[in-house]
């Protein structure tokens, strides 16, 4: 009997045939004696349109919503371009795996998809779609390599083990869809804001557009602020010159710029004594394995014209061609029990490099390191040397491999000096210091050949005495924070906004990574940074991000503030994280999810935040009673009511002529009435009359309640 091996693209499937010396290739499928190796292209199924649970859907209508099906149901991917088709490809493929599956000397199935959410779900949901009954095992691998396959093949688990894994990804399929469908759905047709119609709101899409927006917000009210710096030229009895900068206080900004004046003109012609010397050793470790965020900060930093999507991109195909291993990592170490595969890596790519001598195998815990592995491991290159790459893939797979050598390099070591310069004169209360490194072993960095700015001081010892060559005073003024990154854009959705004292190297920063608390994950935060740039909510200078006026808009008017809320989102994706480690239940997450939709739908309903933006020119002949209160148009004179002329646009406001309210104390609404209303927000009468029948007077005021929008009259009673 055979089994049906179902891997995640032709590529791996390729790879797998390969390594179980499987050579016949049929149309969809590789057959060998004991297996069947076919694939997908990525989800074969998606989830179905609103439209399709009900035909009324297919037009939106704020009544309409919010939208939840009873069930979730799966069809096949649609075609890109006409989207009331099925995709032909995806439908052909489908079509094969069932009769695969289906055939009589079949007797199980495997599943070889790539081991994380996504992956599990690619799978899954064939599955639950042909509502399979044979037995269905999981194939668990990091690399692509033979030796890998061949071990992993051993070493299959039953794949209803896996069955948190697929919660967490159906799970966020189904929330994803309540309320990227819902939300989207009542924004576009309330605010018509945008000129395609559409304006796209998600789960992750929201708050990382809001980290950009705050960061432009922090550059548009910063003040500026200025202060001054002295610095003096001195020279050795050698004729060496170097530079100190002059200290009050242990501080070196001084907010008054003549008295800095006046210390340098004190200085012209003075000697100065070198007062202390500090000279202190110091090591530099090499920066830590990649996960992904950190390679596409890396490459997006370092190369013109790339984005974290065309790293993760390369990424993935390095991956699929065997030569690095899985790309959508948040991890930063290896795991332990990797220490035989990593020299064997190492043992291979070292050799014939200028350095190679200086390369040594070392087990050390910020190399490998369970407690810093979360399903995944760092990104490594595999044993096997690429060849035939292209230049994009060289970039990517350099930089995985030099990362991974520079862990079994000697440790950088500079020394780090301090000179103190004091001024003999009554006037100058303070000290110069000057700083500088020297190199002393290069260690790792020769690597990747990084180059210093370090300053070099010459030799001097305590009691020398030194010239003042020259002084100037320096203005500095304070700049505001830069512009969002790629590079720093992903490391604040990471860590969902918390900073960290040494973020290079922490260990409560990987814990909190390796949590799950963060914006998106790994796979999918570069997806979501291009299709903030897609949808038009931000634009690209350079290497920077920076928010559009409609993505501006939608963070200000946008009415359901926890989708805005980095903590918010963080708790979200912590619940995805605890589903997949069995802490939490699938079904509980949704509940939530479908509740905040729920309110969320009913204030985009009642926002009228919006409604100002349209301003109302009234027929020649028709007169303005005052300005609508909810959005500044002119509020005019109708059969029944008066109400806002802005009405087409959504506002709602309205007084109506026989409002009962005021017709039980025995008066009428009428013109002037309005009138006074809107301009001095209240309206009194005498002679009311209460339902006892006693005489009195009293305010009227028409507020708007904020819970429904609805606006209800207020009495005030008059003395």
């Amino acid at each position: 009997m055979k089994k049906v091996i179902i891997a995640e693209k032709p590529s791996v499937a390729k790879n797998i045939a390969d390594a179980l010396n499987i050579k016949v290739r049929r149309d969809g499928y590789f057959e060998g004696s004991d297996y069947l190796v076919t694939w997908a292209f990525g989800h074969l199924l998606q989830l179905f349109d609103a439209k399709d649970y009900d035909e009324n859907m297919r037009s939106w209508r704020l009544d309409r919503f919010p939208f939840i099906p009873k069930e979730f149901k799966y069809k096949i991917k649609q075609d890109s371009r006409n989207r009331s088709v099925p995709d032909k490809g995806a439908e052909k493929q489908i079509n094969i795996i069932k009769t695969l599956i289906d055939r009589e000397d079949v007797d199980g199935v495997i599943s070889a998809t790539d081991y994380d959410r996504e992956g599990q779900v690619i799978a899954d949901e064939l599955f639950l779609y042909f509502e399979e009954k044979k037995p269905i095992y999981r194939l668990l691998l990091n690399e692509w390599t033979s030796e890998e396959v061949t071990k992993g093949m051993k070493n299959l688990k039953p794949n209803e083990d896996m069955k948190p894994l697929q919660d967490a990804g159906i799970g966020r399929q189904w929330a994803d869809w309540v309320i990227g469908i819902n939300l989207t759905s009542v924004a576009t047709v309330k605010y018509k804001l945008n000129e395609d119609n559409i304006l796209n709101i998600g789960r992750v899409l929201l708050p990382t557009l809001k980290i950009i927006y705050d960061r432009d917000k922090e550059i548009e009210n910063f003040q500026a602020t200025t202060y001054y710096k002295l610095i003096a030229k001195f020279k050795t009895k050698d004729n060496d010159e170097f530079e100190g900068l002059y200290y009050e206080n242990d501080s070196e900004k001084f907010e008054d710029k003549e008295y800095l004046n006046i210390i340098s003109k004190i200085l012209d012609g003075k000697s100065g004594e070198i007062v202390a010397k500090e000279t202190e050793k110091k090591k530099e470790y090499a920066p830590l394995l990649f996960n992904l965020s950190n390679l596409q900060g890396h490459i997006t930093s370092k190369y013109k014209g790339w984005t974290s999507d065309k790293v993760l991109k390369v990424a993935q195909s390095l991956y699929e061609k065997k030569f690095i291993t899985y790309p959508r990592t948040g991890s930063v170490a290896l795991e332990e029990s990797l220490e035989g595969r990593a020299r064997k890596v190492l043992d291979t790519l070292k050799k014939g490099l200028p350095y190679e001598k200086d390369i040594k195998f070392a087990k050390n815990k910020r190399i490998f390191d369970n407690s810093k592995v979360e399903s995944h491991s760092a990104i490594v290159p595999t044993y096997i040397k690429p060849t035939g790459l292209s230049k994009d893939e060289q970039i990517v797979y350099d930089a995985v491999k030099n990362r991974f050598i520079m862990q079994f390099m000697p440790v950088a070591e500079f020394e780090e000096t301090k000179i103190t310069t004091k001024i003999y004169d009554d006037k100058t209360k303070g000290i110069f210091v000057s700083k500088g490194k020297v190199q002393i072993i290069e260690g790792w960095r020769v690597v990747e050949k990084i180059d210093t700015k370090d300053t070099i001081l010459p030799m001097v010892k305590e009691k020398d005495r030194v010239g003042v060559v020259e002084s100037k005073v320096n203005t500095v003024v304070k700049k505001p924070p830069k512009l969002h990154t790629e590079k720093t854009l992903l490391r604040v959705m990471e860590t969902c906004g918390k900073s960290f004292k040494d973020e290079e190297d922490s260990d409560e920063m990987m814990a909190s990574i390796l949590s799950g608390f963060s914006i998106g994950t790994p796979a999918t935060r570069a997806e979501t940074i291009k299709k903030l740039k897609d949808v038009g909510y931000i634009k690209v200078k350079g290497k920077s991000l920076t928010c559009t006026e409609l993505g501006k808009t939608i963070v200000e008017i946008f009415p359901a503030k926890e989708l805005l809320d980095l903590e918010y989102t963080g708790r979200l994706e912590k619940t995805l994280s605890d589903i997949e480690k069995g802490k939490v239940q699938k079904e509980d997450f949704l509940k939530l999810i479908i509740n905040f939709t729920i309110s969320a739908v009913d204030s985009i309903k009642h926002d009228t935040s919006m409604l100002s933006i349209f301003k109302v020119q009234l027929p020649e002949g028709v007169e303005s009673l005052g300005n609508c209160p909810t959005c500044g148009n002119p509020v005019i004179e109708g059969k029944k009511a008066f109400g806002c002329s802005n009405w087409k646009n959504g506002c709602r406001f309205t007084i109506w002529k026989d409002d009962k309210y005021i017709e039980s104390f025995g008066k009428k609404v009428s013109k002037d009435m309005v009138r006074i209303l809107l301009e001095k927000g209240r309206v009194g009468f005498r002679n009311l009359k209460s339902k006892k029948g006693n005489v009195f007077s009293a305010y009227f005021r028409y507020e708007r309640e904020e819970g429904t929008g609805y606006y209800r009259w207020k009495m005030e009673f008059i003395q």
